[in-house]
């Protein structure tokens, strides 16, 4: 897999830590199916579970199926 630093400028954001930000991105990059959940964890720096339990902070499910997704698969079972 190809690796791509990147650094960005952003004003003085006293509340926000740079740990916070990578577990930000790698989280929606995750929820918009781009990495899968052991990428994201490792782009976030974190094991793969403490980055699965962290999701909901940042809103973002661990599924990637919508409500009605899951739903249809039931009804479906």
């Amino acid at each position: 897999m190809q690796t791509v630093q990147l650094n960005i400028n952003l004003p003085d954001l006293h509340h926000v830590s740079e740990t916070y930000l990578k577990t930000f991105l790698a989280a929606k990059l995750y929820e918009r199916q781009e990495l899968s959940l052991g990428q994201a964890a490792d782009a976030a720096g974190l094991p793969k579970r403490a980055f699965a339990e962290t999701l909901g902070i940042y809103g973002v499910s661990l599924f990637s199926q919508n409500t009605d997704e899951l739903k249809e698969d039931i009804a479906n079972a």
